[in-house]
């Protein structure tokens, strides 16, 4: 009997031990779930969380490491982050800065109807909570089909990709200026143009002026400046979204480049025309002033302000009529047709004319095509020149008629042995006129017709040699009898130029006789 009530007592003792045991161990689970709940690690919340202590990521979710991932993100953590969301949570930076007073905060995407996207944030024993969900799994509802979701992921990978591979500069910029996003090209360039040692900050680095973007224009060109070289140059583009803006830059060095060679270029060509003495005007295919030089003021008179004014061609041609700089027409329809006839004679490349002035002045006009239609007008005094043409063609004419009045008949002929000048006593003695004739004659021609007006004579043949000859030689005289039995008295001599002078006199009977041929004293030629 007493060993029942020991074991009964034992029983009892165990069963107690156990109901505490079990107790203590209900109140103990419970507090340890709770801890764990609260810890990142186990969270069950849908959604992508990170945990940051101040700037420096402490620990995230796949989802929060899979936001900070995408190619085009640069910076810490916390600039990636800020980066990632601010297209979808403008004023982000701004927002989280309010934890420090409100301890969490909630925000919604501003455009729900689009993502849907809801971001809370909490400070809790100095670390920043952050946790970004989508609005209806953050309301529990129904989650999207995952086939459809790895289609989106994959789409939008690709798309990811695409944008990062684009080699155009593209970014997105709030209302204030603030880049909120940029391409990988754009970073690349932000960038290089960073001083050494220095990392992204946010807002992300701006690389063209505030008020060029802010006009979303085409046509807005800017440069960047980079610290090893000179400036790079950009043509850009826009597009307003919401608040914000979508920006592009396409390079182009190339256009500046040749905008500077052209611009070069027309300097150098301006320089030139500004130093050219004849004047020059370029009309464009509508036929109005482009370009003119100092040259078209000196000869026309033309006051600069009206070219500047870039008239037309019919103006210029009627301000140079007013002002006499022109031949007067003689009825103002023939000058009008005048006019387009020059216009289209010019154009086509065959006008040249010759303006004699009422006041002594004679301009040389020549008009010529241009590309592109346009058309070159060029103005040159030729009064000089034709001063001395004049004065020339009256030496010549005045020449002419001093050796027509000798009686010595003469032929002068070149070093080649062409005849360039004669008398009338030479026409009238041999009865030939080479002023009658366009063609070229020479000795050896006109020496043929002096045999056959001549006895035969060894004379000619000697002419012809000393006119070929080339070097020292000596003026000799010779005689020849014309079929008619006339004597004729021949000289020869050397003049400057090389040329030669060959002169005929018929002597009369009284006249006491030349030596023979074979009895001259001076030697024909010079003898080698």
């Amino acid at each position: 009997m007493v060993l029942d009530w020991s074991l009964a007592l034992g029983l009892f003792l165990i069963a107690a031990i156990a109901a505490t045991g079990g107790l203590l161990a209900l109140n103990v689970l419970p507090s340890r779930k709770l801890a764990l709940r609260r810890s990142i690690f186990s969270d069950t919340e849908a959604g992508s969380v990170l945990l940051f202590d101040g700037d420096v990521l402490v620990d995230s979710t796949p989802g929060g490491r899979a936001l900070l991932a995408a190619p085009n993100l640069r910076g810490g953590a916390w600039v990636r982050l800020l980066a990632s969301l601010s297209s979808h949570f403008p004023d982000l930076d701004t927002q989280l800065q309010r934890l420090g007073t409100e301890g969490a905060l909630t925000l919604v995407s501003d455009r729900p109807a689009v993502d849907g996207l809801v971001l809370s944030a909490e400070l809790r024993g100095g670390l920043t909570r952050i946790t970004v969900s989508d609005a209806e799994q953050a309301s529990g509802g129904r989650l999207a089909d995952p086939l459809a979701q790895r289609a989106m992921l994959d789409e939008l990978a690709q798309l990811r990709d695409t944008v990062a591979k684009v080699p155009l500069m593209s970014w997105r910029e709030t209302a204030a200026g603030d880049v909120v996003w940029a391409n990988a090209a754009y970073l690349a360039r932000a960038g290089a143009a960073l001083p050494a040692g220095q990392d992204f900050s946010w807002p992300l680095p701006r690389l063209f002026e505030r008020t060029a973007t802010a006009q979303t224009a085409i046509g807005q060109r800017q440069s960047v400046t980079l610290p090893d070289g000179g400036p790079v140059w950009y043509d850009l583009s826009g597009e307003v979204e919401g608040a914000g803006r979508l920006m592009f830059a396409t390079p182009a060095d190339a256009a500046v480049h040749a905008e500077t060679a052209l611009r070069d270029f027309m300097q150098t060509l301006a320089k030139t025309f500004a130093q050219l003495p004849i004047g020059l005007a370029i009309f464009d295919r509508q036929r109005q002033l482009q370009l003119f030089n100092p040259a078209l003021l000196d000869l026309t008179g033309l006051p600069v302000d009206f070219l500047s004014m870039r008239p037309s061609l019919v103006s210029v041609l009627d301000a140079l009529r007013d002002r006499k700089m022109i031949p007067e027409p003689k009825d103002y329809k023939g000058w009008r047709r005048q006019i387009v006839e020059m216009e289209k004679a010019a154009a086509s490349g065959l006008y040249e004319e010759t303006w004699n002035l009422p006041d002594g002045q004679t301009y040389r006009v020549i008009g010529r095509p241009h590309p592109n239609g346009a058309l070159a007008l060029m103005i040159e005094d030729i009064s000089t020149e034709m001063l001395r043409t004049r004065r020339y063609r009256a030496d010549l004419e005045l020449g002419q008629a001093v050796v027509d009045e000798m009686d010595e008949a003469i032929a002068v002929f070149s070093q080649a042995g062409q005849l360039v000048m004669s008398n009338a006593a030479y026409a009238g003695l041999w009865g030939h006129d080479p002023a009658g004739t366009l063609a070229d004659v020479s000795v050896r021609t006109l020496s043929t017709l002096w045999r056959a007006q001549s006895a035969p004579n060894p004379l000619w043949s000697e002419v012809e040699d000393f006119v070929a000859t080339v070097g020292d030689r000596q003026s000799w005289r010779a005689e020849a009898r014309l079929l008619d039995g006339r004597l004729l008295a021949c000289r020869v001599s050397p003049v400057a130029g090389g040329a030669t002078l060959v002169s005929f006199r018929l002597v009369s009977p009284t006249e006491s006789a030349l030596p023979r041929l074979s009895d001259k004293t001076v030697p024909r030629r010079a003898r080698g």
